[in-house]
């Protein structure tokens, strides 16, 4: 933990209060469906939205960072969803708690962008590693707490979880106001902007799309977590605190344990640990068609943990060796974009599933996804592994782009954006 910059450390304090007052997206569902009263189609209606805003959210976001600035970008979003989620625990009707859930997913996921670069330009390269799983760590420790005490909140007042989920996002921009330097270039260059080339550069790589096509079944699958399975613990006579301490159980093991999985899984084929993962994800889902009590429940949460654990470093590695040096900001802007598509996808299919044909089928379902998934990552996996290697014997055609340091913080040398962790980066 030594040797940190002072302003990473402001920011990895604003992670874990945030995270810790994350109340409001682990509970929605049971909020939507018992205290607003629609019905499971609607709800994941509600919540897809959130993912389709978050989506618009994290590539403005993204845009406003370069051009803007990082700390204007994040006091502003910041601020807003703050605003935004209290006047969502005082929405009523359908039709306003969709618009303003929409409006609060493109606020949240607008400080990923800038907080991400922020951290880039204040870390050096040789501490990226040690800064992003320290963050990471913040985060699931945040998550775990957060869900335990979101289920205790809920059974005074549900209107609680609104008021501390926005009293730590004020927290959070307070300490942004107050000791956070800007760290970003001070003009723009509009040179570098015309010759840079657009997405569409990376959506002709198919064997990344693909790749991201393929991935998006795990992450519908791994989302269930947020929307449907919390309305069939409910529908099971379980309350939201229970709901409360099963999910935190996904934290507290990734806490515990995700550091040590890349010792595990190395000199393993990326493929086959990706395709593994998958399965197990299938598996501790499709467990839950059997599932009626709490400690069954948290079993199945075990399970899928273990895949999640063994899926989110090896998807870090995939992508960032199917990116060409010159194109690894599109590369992983489009992997974060099939994050925020998942977000968004699994409410709406899982809730109408779910609705329609009922939970033995949803869960049937998802593990049908998942060992699908898994006989794609088995499938295309020696295609992606020629074109890593041919990258790699690629000599890098572009230097990499250079941004200030704050005069607040020790001089680090800056470096390209390092790819978030996509499992990370889903849960707010």
């Amino acid at each position: 933990m030594g040797g940190l910059p002072r302003q990473f450390w402001f920011l990895w304090t604003g992670t874990l209060i945030n995270r810790l007052g994350s109340f409001v997206v682990i509970f929605m569902a049971i909020y939507l469906t018992t205290q607003r009263h629609f019905s499971q189609s609607q709800a994941g209606l509600v919540i897809g939205f959130y993912g389709v805003g978050g989506a618009i959210g994290t590539t403005v976001g993204g845009v406003l960072a370069d051009r803007w600035g990082r700390r204007p970008t994040m006091l502003s979003a910041q601020f807003g969803a703050a605003a935004l989620m209290l006047a969502l625990g005082f929405a009523y009707g359908y039709w306003p708690v969709l618009a303003v859930t929409f409006l609060l997913g493109v606020v949240t996921e607008a400080v990923r962008p800038a907080f991400s670069a922020m951290m880039v330009d204040v870390v050096p390269d040789r501490d990226r590693v040690r800064a992003y799983s320290l963050n990471y760590w913040a985060i699931n420790l945040g998550f775990a707490l957060s869900a335990v005490g979101a289920g205790l909140a809920a059974k005074a007042d549900y209107l609680l979880l609104f008021v501390i989920d926005a009293g730590s996002t004020l927290i959070t921009a307070v300490i942004s106001l107050i000791f956070l330097a800007e760290t970003g270039p001070a003009t723009p260059s509009p040179v570098r902007a015309r010759r840079s080339p657009g997405i569409g550069a990376a959506l002709r790589d198919r064997t990344f799309v693909v790749y991201l096509v393929i991935s998006l079944g795990s992450i519908v699958v791994m989302m269930q977590h947020l929307s449907t399975l919390p309305i069939a613990m409910a529908a099971d006579g379980l309350s939201a605190a229970t709901y409360g301490w099963v999910i935190a159980v996904n934290g507290v093991l990734i806490v515990l344990g995700q550091l040590f999985v890349p010792k595990l899984i190395e000199g393993f084929d990326r493929s086959r640990v990706l395709a593994l993962a998958a399965l197990i994800i299938g598996v501790g889902f499709g467990l839950g068609a059997f599932a009626n009590t709490a400690w069954f429940f948290a079993l199945t949460v075990v399970i899928w943990t273990l895949g999640e654990m063994l899926q989110s470093p090896s998807n870090a590695a995939t992508v960032a060796a199917l990116s060409p040096a010159s194109l690894r900001g599109r590369y992983q802007g489009l992997n974060s974009l099939s994050w925020s598509a998942g977000t968004a996808l699994a409410p709406i299919v899982g809730g109408f599933t779910q609705e329609h044909l009922g939970d033995t089928a949803l869960w049937s379902g998802c593990f049908g996804v998942g060992a699908l998934v898994a006989i794609g990552h088995l499938v295309t996996g020696p295609r992606r592994e020629r074109r890593i290697a041919q990258l790699q014997a690629t000599p890098a055609s572009d230097a990499p782009i250079r941004v200030a340091t704050p005069a607040t913080t020790p001089a680090a040398t800056p470096v390209p954006p390092a790819a978030d962790d996509p499992v990370t980066e889903s849960r707010v």
